[in-house]
């Protein structure tokens, strides 16, 4: 799959069609993330993963490893993202934070569209933000909130065995996690990516805010 204009269509024509489910949170308690499709690039492998030596125009996703030095879900992988300031829209939070934490500079031409709110555990209503990087985007890591990045090719969400689905004790939704090479991404941002692959990729209106989140999320 190509980051090309007939990608960017398709994700646009699925967004429009898709009716957004909004959660309600105060201000205080509200973020926003930026699912970001971008190239391939090289970068720090995965396990499990071809390792690219060069720039390609494979479709990917843009995710972040937490910084575990961070007081909230150190170590973990996330979308850029964060808290909404007083007076910003998810919008501008999404985009803000992906200047702040890998120095990517977007604007709001950018944006194809949003998902479904997800209530986290750890007390947020976060707002997923649908974001056009396109080929050629350069990113890197603040340190002081980012470990380390990584574009994971949009085929690796499109695998048979994804998603996966773990019955936990005490909730009766299980906890999804979606597959990455030898590795996987756990809820929350595994339901997100879920959702972008289900209703962006496939054209489905698939909902994921019921599954649960493993513990280590829930701080």
């Amino acid at each position: 799959m190509n980051c090309d204009d007939n990608l960017r269509a398709r994700i646009v024509a699925n967004l429009s069609a898709f009716k957004v489910t909004e959660a309600d949170a105060d201000e205080a308690h509200r973020a926003a993330v930026a699912i970001t499709v971008t190239d391939v690039a090289y970068g720090p492998n995965l396990p499990g993963l071809p390792n690219y030596p060069e720039r390609q125009d494979t479709a990917a996703l843009l995710l972040t490893r937490r910084s575990a030095r961070l007081r909230n879900h150190p170590g973990q992988w996330a979308f850029p993202g964060g808290k909404l300031e007083h007076g910003e829209t998810p919008i501008q939070t999404a985009l803000r934070e992906m200047f702040e934490e890998v120095y990517v500079d977007l604007d709001g031409a950018a944006v194809l569209g949003r998902l479904d709110d997800f209530v986290t555990r750890s007390g947020f209503v976060m707002t997923p933000i649908v974001v056009w990087g396109g080929v050629g985007l350069e990113a890197e890591p603040n340190p002081d909130e980012v470990a380390s990045i990584h574009r994971i090719p949009l085929s690796e969400f499109l695998r048979e065995d994804a998603p996966l689905l773990d019955d936990v004790a005490g909730s009766e939704h299980p906890v999804l996690r979606m597959p990455v090479g030898t590795d996987y991404i756990a809820a929350p941002t595994a339901a997100l990516i879920y959702q972008f692959r289900e209703v962006c990729l496939l054209g489905r209106h698939t909902q994921v805010a019921h599954y649960e989140q493993p513990r280590f999320a829930w701080r």
